[in-house]
């Protein structure tokens, strides 16, 4: 378990989510005699980290001090200067953070910094929680891709929706709160064209009803037919950038009438799907999200595209929120497709499990374990 002082910077760093990409959500806070003098977060691309701003609230006190933060401090100049630097003309005594920084410019230079400087450096505290709370941004300076979550609201048995297509609502209020915020804490949220034919969602983060003020990610489709219409609420309600992702062959018109709508249209390499056809490369699409500095996204459906998404090993994070309610129709849409397991030994099975109530649904959370296909 992380230190009182660490957990207060990890919730500096989760108050930033979704507001610093391609930057790291890093939170800090600076103690003194056993009490907070300082305390801040990263801010937007081109301003400050979280140790200057901590720095900056600490004023004086900050002489002798002891900082936390969430991640190594950096050591090079960007849009900003070094942090090392910052930390160490305050005068500060010791240093704790959590986790070291792959980044290739910090990378363990950080920490050297600090200590030529003199300071007590600490490793370690709060690096399960912090490792936890920046995987899109590991994820992103490991493979350039950002971390895939997808989120899924389903029946007990396994439907997203009833025989006709209807969908409101399967999940409560509680539930659908919940995803709102979720929203504001990641760069984009991505649906196939299926679920935009069918719902026509707005793919807006809209915690506690409104729009307004809330951080607003991009709005990604994933559509290699075509089928996304001028007409559709995303692009009529205010929110992120829409993007849409589709395969070469599309007609030009098509593609006029969504960039006269505000849209870009992203075109990618296809692959192969579960019906044989020509699909969007998902993984060409993640690569592309990754080099627009994208940390975390979320795909919130349809079956198909999860499926997909599943068969090739692609999902780092699963939120199934499951509502106490049966569709029991065959011709309902299944909440994931694709060609899936053909026997039991090749499902996939969730570790880091965490099982939560949110009203009267139930939010099953993990990191999905690909197992070795061969193996007895």
């Amino acid at each position: 378990m992380p230190s009182e002082f660490m957990r207060l910077a990890l919730d500096e760093a989760l108050s930033a989510l979704g507001t610093t990409s391609p930057n790291p959500s890093v939170g800090a806070v600076v103690v003194r005699d056993g009490r907070i003098v300082g305390r801040g977060h990263t801010q937007p691309p081109g301003g400050p980290h979280a140790e200057v701003v901590a720095l900056r609230d600490a004023g004086a006190a900050a002489r002798g001090a002891t900082l936390y933060c969430t991640l190594e401090p950096c050591s090079h100049s960007g849009r900003t200067g070094p942090c090392t630097e910052a930390i160490i003309e305050a005068g500060v005594g010791a240093v704790r953070y959590a986790i070291g920084d792959p980044d290739d410019h910090v990378a363990g230079a950080g920490d050297a910094r600090l200590r030529a400087a003199g300071l007590d450096v600490e490793v370690g505290d709060g690096a399960v929680e912090s490792t936890r709370l920046l995987e899109g941004y590991l994820k992103h300076r490991r493979t350039g891709s950002p971390a895939v979550i997808v989120k899924v609201a389903m029946s007990l048995d396994g439907r997203i929706a009833a025989a006709s297509g209807d969908a409101r609502w399967v999940s409560g209020p509680e539930a659908r709160e919940w995803v709102h915020g979720l929203r504001t804490q990641v760069d984009a949220v991505i649906v196939g064209s299926g679920t935009l034919v069918a719902d026509d969602p707005a793919l807006t983060a809209r915690p506690r009803g409104t729009a307004e003020g809330a951080q607003q990610p991009a709005r990604v489709v994933v559509d290699s037919r075509a089928r996304t219409q001028p007409s559709a609420r995303l692009f009529v309600e205010t929110g992120g950038p829409v993007l849409i992702a589709t395969v070469e062959g599309f007609p030009a018109a098509w593609r006029t009438s969504m960039e006269a709508r505000g849209g870009e249209v992203l075109v990618l390499p296809s692959e192969s799907g579960a019906d044989g056809g020509a699909h969007v490369s998902l993984a060409a699409l993640f690569a592309a999200l990754g080099q627009r500095g994208m940390l975390n996204v979320m795909v919130e459906g349809g079956g198909v595209l999860l499926g997909a998404l599943f068969d090739r090993r692609l999902v780092d994070r699963l939120y199934a929120v499951i509502a106490p309610v049966v569709v029991g129709a065959a011709a309902a849409p299944s909440a994931i497709s694709g060609r899936g397991a053909q026997v039991m030994r090749e499902a996939p099975r969730l570790r880091d499990l965490a099982v939560t109530r949110l009203g009267e649904d139930v939010l099953v959370e993990g990191v999905p374990a690909w197992p070795d296909a061969t193996a007895d």
